[in-house]
């Protein structure tokens, strides 16, 4: 991240900037930094100029408490202004919830578009984000961060072999510095449902894309995200899962963003 701004209430907020053309931001989700959606950048880079930046409590970015939802909207306000002005935005994972709510709340956007934001649409989906979200903070509260990334990868379904396994990599500690923004995620998700008030207020046109190897599930979040917007539009992506690839995304986030 080559590039600081400051947030409304003083937060310094690390970002890159690469391509020429309208400026669209890129939101990560939940364990991740402005350097995991790079690739999908790079892909974005040839008609765009394609912000990445880390979300507040990670990578180089700093941290104010108390941590709400409206300071990460404040983050991209700031990012906005640092782009020119304007700005779409592309939010993957739970990152398509805060797009999503910036949007809502008036920011100067031209488009949204989301990949796969885990809203529950499936049964007993609410009950076990909340069961997940009342865990997560008892072991963030208890400083016990290693044990609220083996919740959060409980929760996306990772087999507890792997998350053993994960446990004992070098990566690890790496994703122990960056569990407590997993809160962040969590407050940025609400009860868990699909927000269907607020996405009605939006005011500008909406893409909601799923994998079509995701679970069905995921394909109808999305499908709820597009059909609770005023201007919304459903896509999947066959063959591709949670993990995205850049170069089949960014191409269709391309034709959204340049219409």
């Amino acid at each position: 991240m080559g590039h600081k701004t400051i947030s409304g209430d003083g937060t310094s907020l690390a970002y890159a900037r690469t391509g020429q053309g309208p400026a669209v931001i890129l939101v990560s989700g939940a364990m991740s930094t402005g350097a995991t959606l790079a690739p999908l950048a790079e892909v974005l880079a040839d008609r765009f100029g394609v912000v990445t930046y880390d979300r507040r409590g990670r990578g180089g970015s700093g941290e104010t408490g108390p941590y709400e939802v409206a300071r990460e909207v404040e983050d991209l306000a700031a990012l906005i202004d640092a782009a020119g002005g304007e700005a779409a935005l592309c939010g993957v994972s739970s990152g398509g919830a805060l797009a999503l709510e910036a949007a809502a709340s008036g920011l100067p956007v031209r488009q949204v578009a989301v990949y796969e934001t885990p809203f529950a649409v499936h049964e007993g989906g609410k009950a076990e984000w909340a069961a997940y979200t009342e865990r997560l903070a008892e072991a963030l509260g208890q400083q016990r961060n290693g044990d609220a990334v083996e919740l959060f990868l409980r929760l996306t379904g990772l087999a507890e072999e792997m998350i053993q396994g994960a446990r004992h990599s070098p990566l690890w500690p790496g994703m122990e510095a960056i569990a407590p923004s997993l809160a962040h995620d969590a407050a940025v998700l609400g009860d868990g449902g699909v927000p269907h008030a607020r996405l009605a207020a939006l005011t500008v046109p909406v893409l909601a894309v799923a994998g079509g190897a995701s679970p069905a599930w995921m394909q109808e979040a999305a499908r709820a995200v597009a059909e609770s917007a005023p201007e919304g539009t459903y896509r999947v992506l066959e063959g591709q899962t949670h993990m995205v690839e850049p170069q089949v995304l960014g191409p269709v986030l391309a034709e959204f963003f340049g219409g």
